[in-house]
C-alpha cells in the first residue's frame, strides 16, 4: 500500500525526524511504500540534527515551508492510498492540513499504533468521520 506518513514537526526536537524515521522503517518492513516528509526534507539536503524545532532553525537552513508542503500535498493527491498519523498530529498545522486533504479525497487515515497492529483492517479515521 502507498502510505503518506503525517505528524507534528515544529516545536519538536530535530523536527520529530527520529519518530518519522522509526515509523517509516516499521511501515516499510511490512512491505508498504512510504512517503515520509521528514525523509523528503533530508533527501533535499536539510539536516535537522540537534535543532530545537523552531522557525529560526528553518530560516537558518533556508527551508521553504511552502515548497515542502506543496510537495507533500502533491504526493498525497497523486499517489497516496492512505495516511498513517504519528501521535500528536492533531496539534500540527501541517499534519491537520494533510489529513484534511486525505479526507477530501476519501482516503483512509490510521493512527500509527492501530496500523502497525492491525494493518488496513484497524480502526481508521474515515473521510467524513469525527477526528
Amino acid at each position: 500500500m502507498k502510505l503518506y506518513l503525517a505528524g507534528p514537526m515544529r516545536a519538536y526536537p530535530e523536527f520529530n525526524h527520529p519518530a518519522f524515521r522509526k515509523a517509516t522503517a516499521l511501515l516499510r518492513a511490512d512491505g508498504h511504500e512510504v512517503f515520509s516528509p521528514a525523509e523528503h526534507d533530508e533527501v533535499g539536503g536539510f539536516d535537522f540534527t540537534g535543532m530545537a524545532g523552531t522557525p529560526e532553525d528553518l530560516d537558518a537552513q533556508g527551508f521553504d515551508l511552502r515548497v515542502a508542503l506543496a510537495d507533500d500535498l502533491v504526493w498525497i493527491c497523486g499517489h497516496a492510498e492512505g495516511l498513517v498519523v504519528l501521535p500528536g498530529w492533531q496539534t500540527s498545522l501541517g499534519a491537520t492540513a494533510e489529513v484534511a486533504t486525505a479526507r477530501a479525497l476519501s482516503l483512509p487515515v490510521w493512527p500509527l499504533a492501530e496500523f502497525v497492529l492491525y494493518g488496513d483492517t484497524g480502526r481508521c479515521i474515515a473521510a467524513g468521520a469525527a477526528l
